[in-house]
């Protein structure tokens, strides 16, 4: 099929990396527009080569346009370059692989990964000439929704959504069209379509509910406006991972983006339940793919994409029960046709260091370790289950194997932390420095030193995690604790084998403000938005007076949700979503973490989180 491009070959040679907007890459779908009745533009809100590399819309856009009457079609936030040119034509955003205006379109879906994207939202909304406000919004635009883990705080950005879809995409958008097809056969208003629309499990619709607040700031309630519509929203769930969707005709980019391979997902949850991790709730229960399905998926997802390595996806891959299967038939399948393997989220075992070796280009590659703390009460605090005598260990075995560069991941400002813990982060750096050079003496070395980095990043409270109680460290809190982590670090015998990195604290201190959020910023967001703040993930282009002036200007202090204690019993803004794991759970993990007592991972113990409802996956492990 033919299609003019929205951009002239003057303009895209005018612009950097014009690949980025001229869709037809290999594998990417065209249908005929006239012989499909849904047309959907799935958008990452951040530039192509970080969205082309997200699993999420690969699976949704394989899905949708699987289906006969519906053509999916891809859109990502444009560069500042192609931002500034389209403005000055007046040229709407296009769709890549139609290269029609968005505005066209009967959905606009985007996938919300990261909160420091919620302004290149504005920016994809705007540049498509689509009012920025779902009040504004009639049938003459896309219906807007949002996915993705930010969803399950959407208060936020509640205002600039129709509708967010809470959960796993796969299992309710057949439904979602259908209501959609009988909606414009009936003529419907929009407002009673989104209605409609609510009573369709897992859709959450803002605009049908009242936010009521106390004096102090804090939530009193948030009600339907109608009967009809759900009081409390739960997320949906994919019950058998076997029988969904996967692509494996995955669209193949022109140009490098960030992941370069087929990505190969082996198993959806986690059975480790570290307390500040929000992804580890969210996707409760573990739900293992069969590895026999693993295998033709990689076949076929090699064959059909020309790609020269493959990885593994999964929150933790050292827990896929059937891992040592899946290595040896990848080994033997990839050593043929020169495909790597990438193994990332391995625990540092014996197992790992073994299949590592096998694997890897020992040369090339370093070691990760993410102790996250310091010291093992710390750890303990979060719940990391991971010892200093298992970091040593395993650095010990890697040395044997070759490997003489570690990166060690830490984050500051946790619950409960003392600057013994944040000294205990050189502590550890130097241990392992000295572990090489016990392990490896002169003669072994091969005229090779051990090189380590150690990085932090600002610790940011997520909901739904059993920190979502915690106060945040201020911006100067977190500099100064920094501060002691290098001084500690160039104390340690060892230090010019180490290199220390750290995170922007303003940029963390933001984060945790849109994490936590409610309504209210819908506000500071637009305005920041319209005095130019767009990129905001992306250091160079974050302007933090800018925001700070607009907290100033809306009359909000940023504190609020960041620094300030809250009390056990407080009402959060994303209390009206139900992610499986209940709230009693989480309180009860957070008492646990203030005493510093760690807690059994799911396949030692239920800790009776709720997820079991679901009566899937590692809850039903062991039952007949």
């Amino acid at each position: 099929m033919n299609y003019n491009l929205a951009l002239s070959d003057e303009t895209l040679l005018s612009i950097e990396k014009p690949e980025r907007y001229i869709g037809n890459e290999v594998n990417s779908v065209v249908k005929d527009k006239d012989k499909v009745d849904i047309r959907f533009a799935m958008c990452f809100p951040d530039v192509y080569e970080i969205g082309m590399s997200h699993l999420g819309i690969q699976i949704l856009y394989g899905m949708f346009n699987s289906m006969e009457n519906v053509w999916c079609e891809r859109v990502y936030s444009p560069w500042l370059d192609c931002d500034k040119l389209l403005r000055e034509k007046n040229i709407p955003l296009f769709a890549l692989e139609s290269q029609d205006p968005v505005k066209d379109f009967d959905f606009l879906g985007f996938t919300i990964q990261y909160e420091m994207c919620y302004t290149n939202i504005l920016q994809v909304l705007d540049l498509s000439q689509i009012p920025l406000l779902t009040a504004d919004r009639t049938w003459d635009d896309p219906i807007v929704i949002g996915g993705g883990p930010c969803t399950y705080n959407p208060e936020p950005i509640a205002d600039f959504f129709d509708v967010f879809y809470i959960g796993e995409g796969e299992t309710r958008y057949q439904e979602i069209f259908e209501l959609y097809r009988a909606a414009k056969k009936e003529g419907i208003s929009r407002p009673d379509f989104l209605r409609k629309l609510s009573h369709i499990p897992g859709m959450y619709v803002p605009s049908l509910y009242n936010v009521t607040y106390k004096e102090d700031g804090t939530i009193e309630s948030m009600t339907p406006m109608f009967e009809d519509v759900p009081a409390t929203i739960h997320k949906e769930l994919c019950l058998n991972i076997n029988d969904v969707f996967y692509p494996t005709k995955p669209v193949v980019p022109y140009i490098k983006v960030t992941q370069d391979r087929v990505v190969l997902e082996v198993m959806r949850g986690c059975i480790r339940g570290c307390r500040f991790c929000q992804a580890g709730q969210l996707y409760k229960p573990l739900r293992e793919k069969d590895v026999e399905h693993l295998k033709q998926l990689a076949i076929e997802s090699l064959k059909n994409t020309g790609y020269e390595e493959i990885s593994l996806s999964s929150l933790s891959s050292s827990d896929y029960s059937q891992l040592p299967e899946l290595i040896d038939f990848l080994i033997k399948n990839c050593s043929e046709q020169k495909v790597n393997i990438s193994l990332p989220s391995l625990r540092i075992d014996a197992f790992s260091l073994d299949v590592m070796s096998k694997v890897q280009d020992v040369k090339k590659s370093s070691l990760t370790f993410a102790p996250e703390a310091g010291t093992q009460r710390m750890r303990d605090v979060i719940n990391k289950g991971l010892t200093e005598e298992d970091i040593l260990r395993g650095s010990h075995e890697a040395f044997l194997g070759g490997w003489n560069k570690v990166k060690l991941y830490f984050m500051l400002g946790l619950p409960t932390e003392t600057d013994e813990d944040i000294l205990g982060i050189g502590d550890i750096a130097n241990k392992v420095a000295v572990e090489y050079f016990e392990t490896m003496p002169k003669e072994k070395r091969n005229g090779r030193t051990i090189d380590i980095v150690a990085s932090t990043s600002f610790f940011v409270p997520k909901p739904f995690t059993p920190f979502q109680w915690a106060r945040m460290n201020t911006k100067e809190e977190f500099l100064d604790k920094a501060n002691k982590t290098r001084k500690g670090i160039m104390s340690q015998l060892n230090q010019k084998h180490i290199k220390y990195n750290w995170h922007e604290a303003d940029a963390s201190m933001m984060e945790g403000v849109l994490a936590r959020g409610d309504r209210k910023l819908c506000e500071v967001i637009l305005k920041s938005y319209k005095k130019g703040c767009i990129y905001d993930a992306w250091g160079e282009y974050f302007h933090f007076d800018v925001w700070m002036d607009t907290f100033k200007e809306c009359g909000i202090d940023p504190l609020f949700y960041t620094t300030r204690e809250r009390k056990d019993d407080e009402i959060f803004p994303w209390d009206i979503l139900d992610c499986g794991v209940s709230k009693s759970f989480l309180l009860r993990e957070w008492k646990n973490a203030l005493s510093g007592k760690p807690s059994s991972n799911c396949r030692k113990g239920c800790l009776g989180c709720g997820a079991a409802a679901y009566g899937v996956g590692v809850c039903q492990e062991g039952k007949n």
